[in-house]
């Protein structure tokens, strides 16, 4: 009897570092080592940013140390009603937003379900879009007037037409699969629509919604540029005029932040609402 051929030769398979799977395409990371990323992440430009000013490198008139800011915030604070800026600041953003939303998510939804409607709009929202916001900043005085309207309208015509598209991009990646699988079931039209197309499409929808409210944030100072007498955008403005460059910073920092932090509510709430989708 023959004897067995022998094994072949077996290799020990190398174990990965973890620091090379920070590396991998798509890769994941721990909580303590992504929250850690985050912050130098964060702290590296204001690092820079207080050590070019501490070496005497700037101007400070163009510009101010971390600490001039820091203190012409809580001026701004204890004497100049930022908190009012802040809030009413808020308020435009929020509604245009809101408003926008509203309008768009279900004309999107229209857009990219039935061929004759996006044949029909798309072109037109595609060629809007192109048109700059401020460009609008006349016909809107002459419509709106000077009152809180037309700073909403500004912001609405800055996020809406790019929300229309995007939210009929991400109707149409719902996978034509899951339409002919409930039409074969014998699911309705708006059974389709309502059981099938809509919870697929949610997570890219609430993604799009993050988005272009970052893109309302960027029109605040363009909406508060129609005769404004408050708020974020107009301080910003108003601090140019007089060189206060500090309170520029102040500004734009604050907006940052509050965008920042409306940014990470609506990833928080995707995570609570589609926690079965990996992020």
């Amino acid at each position: 009897m023959n004897a067995p051929a022998p094994l072949p030769e077996t290799r020990p398979t190398a174990v990965r570092k973890p620091r090379a799977r920070w590396w991998a395409v798509r890769g994941s990371l721990s909580p303590r080592t992504a929250g850690l990323l985050t912050a130098a992440g964060l702290a590296a430009p204001f690092l820079i940013w207080w050590l070019y000013t501490a070496l005497g490198l700037n101007d400070p008139l163009f510009m101010p140390g971390p600490g001039a800011v820091a203190e012409r915030t809580w001026n701004w604070w204890q004497e100049d009603g930022l908190w009012g800026d802040i809030t009413i600041s808020v308020y435009r953003v929020m509604a245009g937003f809101l408003i926008s939303a509203l309008i768009a998510l279900p004309l999107g939804l229209y857009l990219g379900t039935y061929k004759p409607v996006q044949a029909t709009l798309e072109p037109l929202i595609d060629f809007i879009r192109y048109m700059p916001a401020v460009a609008f900043i006349p016909l809107v005085m002459l419509w709106v007037g000077i009152g809180e309207g037309s700073k909403i309208l500004i912001i609405f015509i800055g996020t809406f037409f790019q929300m229309v598209l995007m939210a009929a991009e991400d109707i149409r990646r719902v996978p034509m699969a899951q339409i002919e699988a409930a039409q074969t079931m014998g699911a309705s039209r708006s059974e389709i629509i309502r059981l099938v197309v809509l919870p697929s499409a949610r997570p890219a929808l609430l993604d799009t919604l993050r988005i272009t409210c970052g893109w309302a944030w960027t029109y605040l100072v363009v909406a508060e540029l129609v005769a404004s007498n408050s708020g974020l955008g107009y301080a910003i403005l108003r601090a140019q005029r007089y060189m206060h460059t500090d309170k520029i910073f102040a500004g734009i920092l604050l907006i940052g932040l509050i965008g920042l932090l409306t940014d990470q509510a609506f990833r928080w709430l995707g995570r609570r609402a589609f926690h079965w989708q990996k992020r």
